[in-house]
């Protein structure tokens, strides 16, 4: 197609003859001669185009037609343009990478310390005051049980209408519980209050679920990447429970007894209010056309929570017996084990069948809670303990990693959240029932007879991990 001069603008001044050059006033040069009629005017050549004298930059566009158009590109692209950054090596860099991860993981985290403080704070904050362990034990155990409780509902309405709609106004009313069990404990108040006040924060949403929904959401179809996430999750949790006692116990030391339930009902309102501003990485509510049926009837579900059942049941005897035998303070050594397992393990690369893998780890955390119970048996010095301990620990985080994805393969996507509620329950109902038979051990027959409960739990997983392997290597998708 014919381009016109005018769209041409480095050939504009070629298409202007020179003889319509005229002198001011519009009156021809005096130097022109007049051609005699019926003689045809020679055409005069063009005079060539002067260069520029500034040379054009490398990026000058080039002038080309493109459907009866004139388009201009450029002549390179800059080198900072083509280049792409290379993704790291890392699994845990690459995973903090991905769009809005580090904000609502800062949330997170900040809603999940005061996790491990609560229960602390609790029993300095009513024995300081009223001069019985026993009642404080009572206050936080009925606690516990009403967070078993309320939390699947809880856990439920999240998954129905979203987390941030759920998630604030429940944990709005769970620090109001917390404030008014300070209110009562500083004024002196009735008993059953300590109690009721208690019993209201239950309603604390399930931070570490939501969290794994949120990963689940983001990297649907990649198992690789929510392996890694889920051990840093797992990882995430056993820090917060490492460090929450410790700051819980500063603070009500250092300060005032009370202190350490104000801090923990201040941090956890703000880190959820963080968690919940994050709407872009927030899982989008499935509507239900159909009533569904309770994670409880999905097949698989339930010999699961039979193993984090007994797994609960390993931390909570491992618990009462170290603090037993040698403090509380050796606990953390436990705890660190399991975090530092917890991303090692995130780092490999998992194997394809998850199944086989819990029995792997459930057999090693079987083999490895014999450490402890031979320190104890052979009176070995505190520092073998400690270092039993932290070997121990090194196997309940790919546990627990382990197990949570096969919770998040058996769920449905629109009951994710209920479906880890209802596995962190019967964990934490694993605690209670470790916890007192641990207990009664070390008050009957001694710390080196207690030291066996836990590896009795593990056994006990194990064994039932084993007897539903048929039911938990089933393929979810073809059982819904």
């Amino acid at each position: 197609m014919p381009i016109r001069p005018a769209a041409h603008p480095e050939t504009a001044p070629l298409s202007a003859a020179p003889a319509r050059s005229a002198a001011p006033g519009g009156s021809a040069p005096r130097t022109a001669r007049r051609t005699p009629p019926g003689t045809r005017r020679p055409e005069t050549p063009p005079p060539p185009a002067r260069p520029s004298r500034v040379a054009a930059p490398a990026s000058t566009p080039l002038l080309t037609v493109s459907g009866g158009q004139l388009v201009a590109a450029p002549r390179s692209v800059p080198a900072s343009r083509g280049r792409r950054s290379r993704p790291s090596s890392n699994p845990y860099l690459r995973l903090l990478a991905t769009p809005g991860a580090r904000a609502f993981t800062a949330g997170n985290l900040i809603a999940r310390l005061p996790m491990g403080m609560f229960s602390v704070s609790a029993v300095i904050m009513i024995a300081g005051a009223r001069g019985s362990y026993a009642l404080a034990g009572a206050v936080t155990a009925t606690g516990l049980a009403a967070t078993a409780v309320v939390a699947p509902f809880t856990a439920r309405l999240v998954d129905r209408y979203g987390q941030a709609r759920v998630a604030v106004p429940a944990t709005a009313l769970a620090v109001l519980g917390s404030l008014a069990l300070v209110l009562c404990v500083h004024h002196d108040a009735p008993t059953w209050t300590l109690f009721a006040a208690y019993a209201a924060t239950a309603t604390t949403p399930n931070t570490g679920g939501m969290s794994r929904a949120r990963w689940a959401h983001l990297h649907r179809g990649d198992p690789a990447a929510l392996h890694t996430a889920n051990s840093f999750e797992q990882a995430a949790d056993e820090l917060c429970f490492m460090l929450g006692p410790v700051l819980a116990a500063t603070l009500c030391g250092a300060l005032f007894p009370e202190a350490g339930t104000l801090v923990g009902a201040v941090l956890l309102m703000t880190g959820v209010l963080v968690f919940a501003a994050q709407r872009a990485t927030e899982p989008p509510v499935t509507p239900r056309t159909r009533r569904t049926a309770s994670p409880l009837r999905t097949p698989g579900t339930p010999a699961l929570l039979a193993v984090f059942l007994a797994t609960g049941a390993v931390f909570g005897a491992l618990e009462v017996v170290s603090i037993a035998h040698a403090g509380g303070a050796i606990l953390a050594l436990q705890a660190a084990g399991s975090c530092a397992a917890g991303l090692v393990y995130g780092s490999l690369r998992p194997a394809r069948d998850v199944h086989r893998r819990l029995l792997l780890c459930l057999a090693g955390m079987t083999a490895l809670m014999s450490l402890p119970l031979l320190a104890a048996a052979g009176s070995a010095p505190l520092p073998v303990l400690a270092l039993c301990l932290l070997v121990a620990g090194a196997a309940t985080a790919p546990t627990m990693v382990t197990g949570m994805t096969l919770v998040q393969r058996a769920t449905r996507p629109e009951q994710l959240n209920e479906g880890m509620t209802l596995a962190v329950t019967a964990l934490l109902g694993g605690v209670a029932a470790g916890a007192a038979t641990g207990g009664w051990l070390v008050e009957h027959a001694g710390t080196v007879p207690g030291y066996t409960a836990p590896m009795t739990a593990a056994a006990l997983a194990l064994a039932v991990a084993g007897a539903g392997r048929r039911v938990l290597g089933r393929d979810p998708a073809r059982t819904r």
